[in-house]
């Protein structure tokens, strides 16, 4: 580019300096040459302005690849967890399959009555069924869910043995507000059609927050500010087609947090909406022990 610049300018300026100093060449000459110096800055100043366009243009495209690139990382890093749950449920399996192989082992050790023996082999059955089951169903929803996860706008996990669908808040509200966004409400629409279809089971909408405290007339805490969302979110469900007997709500304010809220990004993971799945007492271990001591009493 200097090169360039360089070979237009210096016959223009030996020229003018040539005129100025002894005035050797005709007006016309000058004329000229004025002529050719004047182009040659209007094309300096054009090919300045189309670099400075590229500059633009190449910055641009930088930010769109970081942004990408950190959003493939997130994605990656809940691809990461969803396989740590189903790999701890695949661990639960196994575990059950190998209690129930030690007792056939110890059928003769322990003495047990061929009635007891079978009852304890029923309910050994009976608890790795529900365990296959809940891995089938667990995979069954990362399926239909796989575009809400794909885009950032959900997570399917397990959270003491019970199985957890969370949405960021960010995504369904506005800052400070309960009332669910344009965005918000199509998302829970599309989490409500899949849940709709599970008969007989029970949902508890949560509602979470970060530790920044909220003092308004409308929510004067973090608690009041969570059951409204909560609350939005099980109405917006029973909208799109779920039966209202079998959702509730509840609020956990801050007292809840999954990650750190000493940075942004721990806070943002604070702002959540979990719909839990309720467990069905009747399909636990020991439940018709417990019912038959209830009906004792």
């Amino acid at each position: 580019m200097r090169t360039t610049v360089a070979s237009i300018w210096m016959p223009l300026l030996v020229g003018l300096a040539c005129l100025t100093l002894g005035g050797c060449v005709t007006q016309g000459t000058y004329d000229d040459l004025k002529k050719q110096y004047d182009d040659a800055q209007a094309q300096l100043g054009e090919r300045g302005s189309r670099i400075e366009t590229l500059e633009a243009a190449v910055a641009a495209e930088e930010a769109k690849a970081a942004e990408l690139a950190s959003r493939i990382a997130a994605l990656e890093e809940e691809k990461k967890n969803a396989e740590a749950e189903i790999a701890a449920l695949e661990g639960e399996q196994s575990r059950l399959e190998g209690e129930l192989a030690q007792l056939i082992k110890d059928k003769s050790r322990l003495k047990a009555t061929t009635a007891q023996l079978k009852e304890a082999l029923k309910e050994l059955a009976t608890r790795k069924a529900e365990a296959d089951r809940r891995v089938g169903q667990f995979r069954s929803l990362l399926a239909k869910f796989k575009r809400l996860i794909d885009a950032g706008k959900l997570q399917v996990k397990i959270v003491d043995g019970r199985m957890v669908l969370a949405l960021p808040t960010d995504v369904l509200f506005p800052s400070g507000s309960a009332k669910l966004s344009k965005e918000g409400i199509e998302a829970v629409s599309e989490v409500a059609a899949v849940l709709k279809d599970m008969k007989r089971r029970r949902f508890q909408v949560e509602g979470h927050t970060d530790n920044v405290p909220i003092k308004t007339a409308q929510y004067p805490s973090n608690w009041e500010l969570a059951a409204a969302r909560a609350l939005g979110v099980l109405k917006a469900m029973v909208e799109a087609g779920m039966a209202p007997a079998t959702l509730s709500a509840a609020s956990y304010g801050e007292l809840h947090p999954v990650a750190s809220n000493d940075k942004k990004e721990g806070k943002a993971q604070n702002r959540r909406i979990e719909i839990v799945l309720v467990p069905d007492l009747s399909m636990l271990p020991g439940f018709n022990e417990l019912e038959r001591i209830v009906k004792k009493k």
